[in-house]
C-alpha cells in the first residue's frame, strides 16, 4: 500500500513497530472482544499486510485489519478502531477506503463487517460509506449483543486488455 496524506493524517501499511499502539487501541477500544496482541503480531508478520494504519504527526489514531479467507470472493474488516481524541474527522472514512483498496488489490469483490447494533456512530459510517445491511448475529458479542452484518460490493475490475473509457460498441452515448 502507498503512504497518502490528508490534513495531517497519514494513511499506511501498519508494521511491527505499531504493535504496542495498535494493541492499546483495542484494549481501550473493545473492552470485552478483543484481538489478542499476539494475533495482531501474527497479522503485522503476514506477507499480504492486512492492518493498515492511521496516523497523525507519528501518533498511531487509528487502524484497521482484514481478513481475508484464501479462495474467498470477499474480505472482511475484521477490526477497526479510532482513538476518540480524533473521531469525526476523518480517520475512520480513511481506512475503510484504505481497507476497500487493499479488497480490491486483492481481487476480492466485496468488503463485509459486522458492527454491534447499539453503535450508531458506526453504522451510519458504514451507511455513508456505501455498506448495505445483509443480515444479523444474534448473541455475537461476548455480552449476548448483536451485531449487524454489512456489506459493500466493490466495482468489478475490467478484463485484462479492456478500456475503462465507458464507450460502448456502436459509439455514442447511451440514450435512456
Amino acid at each position: 500500500m502507498d503512504h497518502w496524506r490528508r490534513g495531517g493524517l497519514v494513511v499506511r501499511d501498519a508494521d511491527l513497530e505499531d504493535l504496542d499502539a495498535i494493541a492499546k487501541l483495542e484494549c481501550d477500544s473493545f473492552p470485552e472482544d478483543q484481538v489478542s496482541r499476539r494475533s495482531f503480531a501474527y497479522a503485522l508478520r503476514a506477507s499480504k499486510r492486512p492492518v493498515i494504519a492511521a496516523t497523525i504527526d507519528g501518533e498511531l489514531v487509528g487502524y484497521v485489519l482484514i481478513a481475508l479467507r484464501k479462495g474467498g470472493r470477499s474480505a472482511r474488516i475484521y477490526s477497526i478502531a479510532v482513538d476518540p481524541r480524533f473521531a469525526r474527522r476523518g480517520v475512520g472514512a480513511a481506512l475503510i477506503a484504505a481497507a476497500e483498496k487493499f479488497a480490491y488489490r486483492h481481487e476480492r469483490e466485496a468488503l463485509t463487517l459486522e458492527v454491534r447494533y447499539d453503535n450508531g456512530p458506526a453504522v451510519a459510517l458504514y451507511e455513508k460509506c456505501g455498506f448495505r445491511p445483509f443480515g444479523v448475529h444474534e448473541d455475537y458479542y461476548a455480552d449476548g449483543a448483536t451485531a449487524l452484518r454489512y456489506k459493500k460490493v466493490l466495482a468489478p475490475r475490467a478484463p485484462a486488455g479492456a478500456k475503462r473509457s465507458g464507450a460502448r460498441k456502436g459509439g455514442g452515448p447511451r440514450r435512456s
